[in-house]
């Protein structure tokens, strides 16, 4: 089963758009001016099943070196579910213990992510 087509993310109250380009894995959807990315994907081992969602960013910013000039800026933020292949966890509670993380990050307002952005550990 895959992701529907297009996928949407909203960045700072700005839905964004993203049309599948790749049915492999990952499955990969740009925006049509590349500067955002989502890709979701499984890969398998011998014992373990890795699950990603990652998303790229990539912004036209001044260079502070520069006058007058400016640079691609890029970042990426994922999630990665590590989970035994085949035994140990279901589908539901493995969502259970992401919702657990999902929902820790996004409480007060997104407080715990500002933090982690901050440096504090």
């Amino acid at each position: 089963m895959a992701f529907a087509d297009p996928q949407s993310v909203t960045i700072n109250a700005v839905a964004q758009t993203l049309a599948r380009v790749s049915n492999g894995t990952p499955g990969v959807f740009p925006k049509d001016d590349g500067n955002v990315k989502l890709s979701v994907g499984s890969t398998y081992s011998k014992d373990r099943a890795r699950r990603i969602a990652r998303l790229d960013h990539r912004k036209l910013a001044a260079d502070p070196f520069t006058s007058g000039h400016n640079n691609f800026y890029t970042m990426s933020t994922y999630i990665v579910v590590d989970t035994p292949k085949d035994t140990g966890y279901t589908i539901a509670e493995a969502k259970q213990v992401v919702d657990a993380l999902v929902a820790y990050l996004a409480a007060s307002t997104g407080a715990r992510v500002t933090q982690l952005l901050g440096g504090e550990n």
